[in-house]
């Protein structure tokens, strides 16, 4: 399909390139200085004292899980209208994915209130998704947390770099999780980041990320050992130099193409607005963000698959964000969920339209796109009234 308006798009050029061409010519691909250069930069710009690059958001997300040692029966609680990588991690590790409910479709993050309705003498953690790009009420949740003796595990896949009064996005809990997808604000192709505030599980997220090997490949290249131990079942989830150099240039980025994403944002917040067949999540809301996603909600009278391929024959890519995990036919086999479970997710789930937006998208592609939702929601209302 030839796009005229692509969902995302990346920044890459010229500076990545050449910043992989320097490994590719070090002969070195693996985990090594590229990496830990990285590693050390991302945790500079979070505020925080480190942190461990991975293959991708859901390698991070599953080594969050592995540090917990989770045991068969225990209980995680994360939101359903999610990607399904939270869930499918938690069910790896013989723990129950619980789901609870968005606050609805004006804020589309986890509701702590519903969480604190589904927290059992089992429940172990909380994952907290950072949908978009905007902070849950990671206030409520970490008040929960404390009162409950829980773990928070932060799902920072679409906010990297966002500041709350609680710190950076990521640091506010007890792990955070990054992903460099390709989609992603910052993109390595395949990659992820784990973070934490106890150094305990740090390193123990990182030998997990290894095969939990008492030295590295990277060790041995420098002649730090020649040899080595397993002390545990650990994976291999590590990037490698290659993507770490993209990251470290997507890095110094991140700044400039926020600031594009959120002009974007309050363009079609501007040419949307006056709508009352469509809802604008997060509209109101304050503070720092990172603008991933555009969702928008329509009316129930209104057709999402026709809306969708009439943007199609324009020439306007769109998608959704997300499919309600507790649906999907593994998780009613496995534990029960059926439809009707977590109404308000439903509902929102399936009104959900998820429009452009990249930091290359032109203020002349946005009206377009805006002008194309304005015709078919007002066209189609106007016809199903008469």
């Amino acid at each position: 399909m030839d796009w005229q308006v692509t969902l995302f798009d990346t920044t890459v050029d010229a500076a990545e390139i050449n910043a992989v061409s320097q490994v590719l010519t070090s002969r070195w691909l693996s985990v090594g200085a590229v990496t830990e250069a990285f590693e050390n930069e991302f945790a500079q710009q979070l505020q925080t004292t480190g942190a461990v690059a991975v293959s991708s958001g859901t390698a991070a997300l599953h080594l969050a899980v592995l540090a917990l040692e989770l045991q068969p029966g225990d209980e995680v609680i994360m939101p359903s209208m999610s990607f399904v990588a939270s869930a499918a991690v938690t069910a790896h590790s013989g723990a129950k994915p619980v789901f609870a409910e968005i606050k609805g479709p004006h804020d589309l993050t986890i509701d702590p209130v519903d969480i604190e309705r589904r927290i059992t003498p089992r429940t172990r953690a909380i994952i907290a998704m950072h949908y978009g790009g905007y902070a849950c009420d990671m206030t409520a949740i970490l008040a929960l947390a404390q009162k409950y003796g829980l773990t928070v595990i932060e799902d920072a896949a679409h906010a990297p770099l966002v500041q709350t009064e609680h710190g950076m996005l990521g640091t506010s809990g007890h792990i955070g999780c990054f992903s460099f997808f390709a989609t992603k604000n910052i993109t390595t192709g395949e990659g992820g980041m784990v973070v934490a505030q106890d150094p305990h599980i740090l390193q123990k997220v990182r030998s997990l990320r290894s095969h939990c090997m008492t030295t590295n490949s990277w060790d041995k290249q420098k002649g730090r050992s020649s040899s080595y131990d397993v002390h545990g079942l650990g994976l291999n989830y590590r990037i490698t130099d290659i993507g770490s150099a993209m990251g470290r240039v997507q890095l110094q980025k991140l700044a400039h193409d926020r600031q594009r994403r959120k002009a974007l944002v309050q363009l079609y917040f501007s040419l949307l607005q006056d709508l009352p067949e469509i809802s604008l999540p997060f509209f109101a809301r304050q503070g720092d963000c990172a603008y991933h996603l555009f969702p928008l909600i329509l009316s129930p009278n209104l057709d999402r698959g026709m809306i969708q391929e009439s943007l199609k024959m324009q020439g306007i890519q769109s998608s959704v964000h997300y499919p309600p995990t507790h649906l999907f036919s593994f998780y009613q086999e496995q534990y029960g969920y059926q439809p009707g479970s977590l109404p308000i997710t439903e509902d929102v789930a399936a009104r959900e339209l998820t429009l452009p937006l990249h930091p290359l998208l032109s203020d002349d592609q946005v009206s377009y796109v805006a002008t194309a939702v304005r015709r078919l929601a007002t066209g189609i209302n106007s016809a199903s009234r008469r």
